[in-house]
């Protein structure tokens, strides 16, 4: 399986970042990372092995690359504004630099599909509510969707917070410019397991709110079994790709 590793300065980030691809073709996947983690965490994780038959099969190209969540929700010692602009910075890092790059690397516009479990699928279902000129869905799975649950807001909020968190920004968004190209997506899907430190009402609310707003998705909850953990979502793709992509 062909696989490829690319760094640059991001001049939107201040920071160099890291992106690993894998496959030579087919549609494209952007992966986030669940929580501190770098680039390569989907690949420690297994999670690279388990879909590549369907990297092999040229049904997928995966994009994996890192984040801020180490800089900014997860980090104790830093203020939520300044959360809030280095997730700014973060978005305008993706739009500007990530999305450009992997247009080029397949060589045009093939409609991709965000990825992420838990922070991740924050990061993935964000990214396309955000942008929905960008992306074509996401698969967002045992997410939470209001990001004010990572970080302690000391009472602090702004507008950098509020257009980053789904949870504030979703339940209003009646632009009619926007939700009309979300209200023609087909292939948003909201999975979540039911077992240990899952959250399963975090995606029953976003799913929800999807519905009053006339966006077709699927919402999908796994047994009691599955376990907010590698393995459950190591289940979720593979068959999400093979069925549904």
């Amino acid at each position: 399986m062909y696989k490829a590793q690319d760094h640059w300065l991001s001049p939107n980030l201040n920071m160099e970042m890291s992106i690993a691809s894998y496959g030579d073709y087919g549609r494209p996947l952007l992966f986030f990372p669940t929580a501190a983690a770098d680039y390569l965490e989907h690949e420690r994780f297994l999670m690279i092995d388990f879909l590549e038959p369907f990297i092999k099969a040229g049904k997928i190209r995966v994009f994996s690359i890192g984040g801020i969540n180490r800089e900014a929700w997860l980090n104790k010692n830093c203020h939520p504004k300044i959360k809030g602009m280095l997730q700014n910075g973060f978005n305008r890092y993706v739009a500007e630099e990530v999305v450009p790059y992997i247009w080029h690397k397949c060589q045009g516009n093939h409609g991709i599909i965000t990825v992420g479990a838990s922070l991740g699928a924050f990061h993935a279902a964000n990214q396309l509510f955000r942008r929905p000129d960008l992306f074509a869905g996401t698969i967002a799975m045992s997410g939470g969707y209001d990001i004010r649950d990572y970080y302690e807001s000391y009472g602090y909020h702004d507008e950098n917070i509020y257009f980053n968190n789904p949870a504030e920004y979703l339940p209003h968004l009646w632009d009619d410019h926007y939700l009309p190209m979300l209200q023609n997506k087909r292939h948003i899907y909201i999975l979540s397991g039911q077992g240990d430190y899952e959250k399963p009402d975090a995606s029953r609310w976003l799913s929800a709110t999807l519905s009053s707003k006339g966006i077709p998705h699927k919402l999908d909850l796994w047994g009691y079994d599955m376990p907010h953990d590698w393995p459950t979502w190591r289940a979720m793709m593979p068959h999400y790709v093979g069925a549904y992509l």
